[in-house]
């Protein structure tokens, strides 16, 4: 399989390339990553309410244990402390949910935001990758075949992909030089189309 083409200019603009794609999609996740730990910071408040709900109910609840032991009044007396800590329990339980509405929010924007950049560079620079790796690699195996079929099949590819300047810069006629089987005309075709794939004749 080629993965890079052999002249050094091609070569140089695939590897920057792809650096700069890794470096992109390194950067985002990094950046998705410090904007999930920002806005978790926002959940501080729902913290202070549950501790603060949870130890207003623990204390209320001694408190309406204690109460009752009065002789007589002692359930009356227990009511208010008991009403206390259930609206501790409430405060408690809505400081919970803040931090969980706070998370989930955190959680989706990071991935929102490191999704977006990532998919674009995906689908804009792997499908090119692919498709010049799939097709580089099917003219190294011609390449490597006997030179006059070699020739004749890279020069067919040319023909059917090469800008029609290039080929005409060859031969007047491409197509008539290449079912006539005009050897030089087709030598040259073939160096042409691995030429645009960035590897050596």
């Amino acid at each position: 399989m080629n993965i890079y083409a052999d002249r050094p200019a091609r070569f140089l603009v695939q590897v920057l390339a792809d650096v700069f794609a890794l470096a992109w999609m390194a950067w985002w996740v990094w950046a998705a990553m410090g904007l999930h730990a920002a806005v978790l910071a926002f959940a501080t408040p729902g913290e202070l309410l549950e501790k603060a709900g949870g130890g207003l109910s623990s204390n209320m609840d001694t408190a309406a244990k204690n109460v009752r032991e009065v002789p007589l009044a002692g359930d009356q007396l227990a009511k208010p402390f008991n009403s206390a800590g259930n609206a501790g329990e409430s405060l408690s339980s809505a400081g919970v949910g803040f931090q969980e509405s706070v998370g989930d929010m955190a959680f989706w924007l990071a991935l929102v935001t490191a999704v977006i950049p990532i998919a674009l560079v995906l689908l804009t620079w792997l499908p090119a990758r692919a498709r010049w790796i799939a097709r580089a690699s099917g003219a190294r195996r011609l390449r490597a075949m006997a030179p006059e079929a070699a020739s004749e099949l890279l020069a067919l590819r040319a023909l059917s992909s090469a800008r029609l300047g290039k080929l005409t810069a060859i031969h007047s006629d491409p197509v008539g030089a290449w079912r006539t089987g005009d050897a030089k005309s087709i030598d040259r075709f073939a160096a042409l189309e691995l030429h645009r794939m960035g590897l050596r004749a």
